[in-house]
């Protein structure tokens, strides 16, 4: 069974008041498929996963629009103080969006996110702001910090 299946399946058992029986399938989906799919999530049921979501957490306050593909080690996470009533926040994807491998989808603290249809989120991304529709969001360009020492030397010696 893919993590869909058993993602909805665990959707379904809590809005039909079988809390048990939804944390079960959701720690099954776990185990098989290391990942933290929250029942409480709101899901189209056409959501699907790139390499089987394999490392992907999503949060309960989600919203998930039809023929969202989302891949590996993607987090979707809302902020919220400790102790508050986790209804302080939530993140909506709209339809036919893009999520990119090891994106982060973070709220602002106990705040609200949108991410407009047709969006696509590159690989490695972190978005911690609304996104409007049809955009695309990237990473900062990759860039050297430290080079290694022996090639620091060798420019040093080539510039004497």
């Amino acid at each position: 069974m893919s993590p869909e299946r058993l993602w909805l399946l665990s959707i379904a058992l809590r809005n039909r008041g079988h809390r048990r029986a939804a944390l079960w399938v959701k720690k099954l989906n776990s185990v098989i498929y290391h990942n933290s799919l929250a029942p409480g999530a709101s899901v189209s049921p056409d959501v699907r996963f790139g390499h089987h979501g394999f490392g992907t957490m999503v949060h309960s306050n989600v919203v998930i629009g039809k023929r969202v593909k989302i891949w590996h080690n993607v987090t979707i996470a809302v902020r919220a103080r400790s102790g508050w009533n986790s209804e302080h926040g939530r993140i909506v994807i709209e339809d036919d969006v893009k999520i990119g491998a090891s994106s982060v989808v973070i709220s602002p603290l106990e705040g609200s996110l949108r991410i407009g249809r047709g969006a696509r989120i590159g690989a490695g991304a972190v978005v911690t702001r609304d996104v409007p529709a049809g955009a695309t969001v990237v990473s900062q360009p990759a860039r050297v910090l430290e080079r290694a020492r022996a090639e620091a030397e060798a420019d040093e010696v080539e510039e004497s």
